[in-house]
């Protein structure tokens, strides 16, 4: 039974990206995580509010907008999002229980939430995210560590190059397969990966265009 509910648990969750340009979030608290949060937010187009007692000047040259936990009850009616991470116990419970109905983060207690911020970093395009179902915030910051130390730049420009690729097959081949094993093709080219290696993208672009055109 307890093997099955750790299963049950465990299939709760899935990963998925929410488009926050014009997001409105509310935020409950301004210490270092609601702060960190809050910067997450602003820096993908989101419209923040936070309630508490005071907020950096970078935050409010950012756009973030701070209020009274007085104000919580109209804050969360505006929210799409509620971030709830105070180290006020009976506020954020408070605030959890108004927000039912919404998309919730506790970052007190990520498991009684809806929405979970796992860490996450950026290597050129690449964005990775890492979640231990709240199991060791501590082991999520040691394996971003072990991936940032073996994704290569090389490894950016080949996703660069793919996607020019792409972009350029879908005007001549309409089959998504055959787009594909042409994709894989050019991957595995030997002269790609040479102008890859010696930092060559224009190259490697007329390249893969002289290639395409070769498919007409």
């Amino acid at each position: 039974m307890q093997g099955l509910l750790k299963i049950l648990i465990k299939m709760d969750w899935t990963s998925i990206y929410l488009k926050t340009a014009g997001l409105n979030v509310f935020i409950l608290g301004t210490g270092e995580v609601a702060t960190r949060r809050a910067n997450r937010f602003l820096d993908h187009g989101a419209n923040v509010k936070l309630a508490g007692n005071d907020l950096s000047s970078d935050l409010l040259e950012k756009g973030a907008g701070l209020y009274s936990t007085d104000d919580v009850d109209e804050l969360v009616e505006w929210a799409d999002l509620v971030i709830v991470a105070s180290g006020d116990g009976e506020m954020s419970d408070y605030v959890s229980k108004i927000s039912h109905d919404k998309l919730i983060n506790r970052a007190d207690y990520p498991l009684k939430g809806n929405v979970i911020v796992p860490t996450s970093f950026n290597i050129g395009d690449i964005e990775i995210s890492i979640f231990t179902n709240g199991k060791s915030p501590l082991m999520a910051r040691q394996l971003r560590k072990k991936i940032q130390s073996i994704i290569t730049e090389e490894d950016v420009l080949e996703i660069e190059l793919q996607d020019y690729a792409r972009l350029k097959l879908k005007e001549v081949v309409e089959d998504q397969k055959e787009r594909r094993k042409y994709l894989y093709e050019i991957f595995e080219d030997e002269k790609i990966n040479e102008l890859i290696k010696s930092r060559q993208i224009d190259d490697a672009k007329l390249y893969i265009d002289n290639l395409i055109r070769g498919l007409k």
